[in-house]
C-alpha cells in the first residue's frame, strides 16, 4: 500500500474531528517523517486541550449532579442589568442529565462568535428553554432589581414545563413555588446557569443590534446600551431616545 504524502496527511489532520483525532495519532505516530511528526504533535496537543476542557465542563456540572434527584433542573440568569438603555432579559434553561457542551461558560467570558455558536447548541440540546424580557419603561417604574425578577419569572414561565428546582445566579426570585439555590458567580460554576446566561445575552444583543438600526447615532450595536464614554456623549448631544432608561441617566444632571 502506497505511503500517504505529507500533504495528504495534513488534509486528513485538518479534517479530523474531536472523535477521530485519537485514531489519527495512532495511525501516524510511528511515521518517522518530520512533517508527519509535527502533525502528530499538533493532534496530541489538541487532544490534551479537549481533555482539559472536558474536565472543566464536568466540574461545571457539579451542582447538577448534587441535585440529580430532581427531574427538571433549571438554570436562571439575566443580561442587561447595568446598561443605560434597552430591556433586561432573562434566560431559563433545563439541560439533559449528564449534558456535555464544550466551551460553555459565563457569557461574559466568551467571544460574540462563540456565544452565537453555543446558543445554537444549547437550543438544540436543551430539554426546555425560555426567555423573559422586561422593558426600560418597566425598569424605570419598579427599579432594575424587581424588573430582573419579573424577567426571570417570565423566562421560567416560558419554559413550557414546570422545573423542580432553580439554580440561580446569586439571587432568590420572589414568588416562586419551587426550591431555589442561589449560587454566587453561578454562571461560571453551573452549566445550566451558564446556558441561561448565554441565552439571555445573545437574545439581548440581537435586540440591541435591531435598536441600533431604529435609533442610529447612539452606537447600540457596539456597546449594547452600556454606559461607555461614547454612548454617554451621544446622549448628551442627541438627548435620550425611546429605549433609554430615564432612571439610569443621572449623569445628565451633573
Amino acid at each position: 500500500m502506497a505511503q500517504h504524502t505529507i500533504a495528504q496527511i495534513r488534509e486528513e489532520f485538518q479534517a479530523a474531528s474531536l472523535q477521530t483525532l485519537p485514531a489519527f495519532v495512532c495511525a501516524y505516530e510511528t511515521d518517522s517523517r518530520a512533517g508527519v511528526q509535527k502533525l502528530v504533535a499538533q493532534a496530541k496537543n489538541q487532544i490534551q486541550k479537549i481533555e482539559a476542557e472536558r474536565a472543566r465542563v464536568y466540574q461545571m456540572g457539579k451542582y447538577e449532579r448534587q441535585y440529580a434527584q430532581y427531574t427538571y433542573i433549571c438554570g436562571v440568569d439575566e443580561a442587561g442589568r447595568g446598561p443605560l438603555a434597552g430591556p433586561v432579559v432573562a434566560g431559563a434553561v433545563v439541560l439533559p442529565k449528564d449534558c456535555e457542551i464544550l466551551y460553555i461558560n459565563d457569557s461574559k467570558k466568551l467571544s460574540a462568535e462563540l456565544r452565537e455558536q453555543l446558543f445554537d447548541v444549547i437550543m438544540e440540546q436543551a430539554v426546555a428553554a425560555g426567555v423573559g424580557v422586561v422593558s426600560q419603561e418597566r425598569i424605570d417604574e419598579v427599579n432594575i432589581l424587581n424588573a430582573t425578577y419579573e424577567a426571570m419569572r417570565e423566562a421560567i414561565n416560558n419554559l413550557g414545563i414546570i422545573p423542580d428546582i432553580l439554580l440561580n445566579d446569586a439571587v432568590t426570585i420572589p414568588d416562586m413555588p419551587m426550591r431555589q439555590v442561589p449560587i454566587i458567580k453561578g454562571d461560571a460554576k453551573s452549566s445550566s446557569i451558564a446556558a441561561a446566561s448565554i441565552l439571555a445575552k445573545v437574545t439581548r444583543d440581537h435586540m440591541m443590534e435591531a435598536y441600533d438600526r431604529m435609533y442610529p447615532g447612539y452606537g447600540f450595536a457596539a456597546h449594547k446600551g452600556y454606559g461607555t464614554k461614547e454612548h454617554m456623549q451621544a446622549v448628551r448631544e442627541k438627548g435620550p431616545c425611546e429605549i433609554h432608561r430615564r432612571s439610569f441617566l443621572k449623569f445628565l444632571d451633573k
